[in-house]
């Protein structure tokens, strides 16, 4: 059976991310702090030498795996790739609103009116069907929707990888999230993911274990 290690790293902080809008599929750039971000995640795993680096399509995402790149001593032999399916989920009518109204609006459905009420009731995948259901052009993606391309991305990782390769993923705060509370519940204690952090995992053929979740003192030897 082949076993890989990946280090999923969040993307730095954005201009969404400071004005506390929605950012799914939209996009913004990194602000300063976030290419701050993006600079000590690359310092935290300049010593690993990386089979392959991955990321979202996303311009956030494609922008801190550069300055990670540039880290590693062994960028040169580092081939990058841009996956859609690691993307952040998609929040259809509600990308670029204030994340609280949006809350506001989905939480009405049933009777509450935060992010952390909907969550601590009804869990990541409840809540993400919840925000599908509320978008009024339906294009939001529903947790089956979400999964379905998730799953599709780490099928394409598994086969291009080898067994005993390493790799990082630049990806999304709750997708990396939704990753933890699907294989590792315990984890995920409601904390969000914070910009830069670093989540790993050990991936099998049919199997994904979470060593740690969103370390942002993690320091590869």
């Amino acid at each position: 059976m082949k076993t890989f290690t990946a280090y999923f790293v969040r993307h730095g902080q954005t201009m969404l991310n400071h004005y506390n809008k929605i950012q799914g599929w939209i996009d913004s750039p990194l602000t300063d702090k976030g290419i701050a971000d993006a600079k000590r995640a690359g310092e935290q795993l300049k010593k690993i030498n990386f089979s392959a680096a991955y990321s979202s399509d996303s311009g956030r995402a494609i922008e801190t795996a550069s300055y990670i790149l540039k880290a590693n001593q062994e960028n040169i032999n580092i081939i990058s790739y841009q996956y859609p399916e690691f993307r952040e989920q998609c929040h259809g009518y509600f990308e670029g609103n204030d994340a609280n109204q949006m809350w506001q609006f989905v939480g009405e459905q049933v009777q509450l009116t935060s992010e952390s009420a909907v969550l601590g009731k009804y869990g990541l995948e409840k809540a993400r069907d919840l925000i599908h259901k509320a978008d009024l052009y339906g294009e939001a993606e529903s947790n089956a929707m979400f999964w379905k391309r998730l799953d599709r991305g780490f099928n394409k990782l598994r086969a291009n990888t080898n067994d005993g390769d390493q790799v990082f993923v630049v990806s999304h705060g709750m997708t990396i999230r939704s990753i933890v509370d699907r294989y590792a519940p315990k984890l995920d204690v409601g904390v969000p993911t914070i910009n830069g952090s670093i989540t790993k995992l050990t991936i099998t053929d049919d199997d994904i274990k979470v060593d740690f979740f969103n370390k942002t003192d993690f320091v590869a030897k």
